[in-house]
């Protein structure tokens, strides 16, 4: 995992179904799914927040935990979807990344996501490893943690 898939939320990029699909070229797999390299490598500050933040917008904090509100209203709704569908919570991460720093978060979260399998991250958003359960998305593109 790199610093550079961090986003200012606290969102693991390469946990992400669009990164992954853009990752492992999942259209030519015949998925059609949308492609994203990630917010910070694509000068986006952060697809969930850059849009409501000013201080987000003008590049003044890398990441939420340095805003003085923080966590605001509109992180905390994220934060609260993200817990509940996804089994992840920015707030943590943020939280994590402030207090233990970078190089400890990135190892936690590559253990922590790891496919059982071929140890790549598996996707926060189905809980599949999209290298070794490809077939199982294809099948259900709905498909979200073992839920039919």
């Amino acid at each position: 995992m790199e610093e550079k898939l961090i986003a200012p939320c606290g969102m693991n990029c390469s946990l992400c179904v669009s990164y992954q699909s853009q990752k492992y070229d999942l259209k030519k797999q015949g998925l059609n799914r949308k492609y994203c390299p990630g917010c910070i490598p694509r000068d986006e500050n952060c697809t969930h927040m850059g849009d409501q933040c000013e201080q987000l917008k003008n590049g003044s904090v890398r990441f939420c935990y340095e805003c003085e509100t923080f966590p605001c209203k509109r992180l905390k709704t994220l934060d609260k979807r993200y817990r509940t569908k996804y089994h992840m919570s920015m707030i943590e991460n943020l939280k994590s990344i402030e207090k233990n720093g970078m190089d400890s978060f990135l190892k936690t979260e590559a253990e922590k996501w790891a496919c059982s399998q071929c140890s790549k991250p598996i996707c926060c958003h189905n809980g599949l490893c999209l290298k070794c359960n490809f077939e199982i998305l294809r099948q259900n593109k709905k498909y979200r943690w073992n839920e039919e």
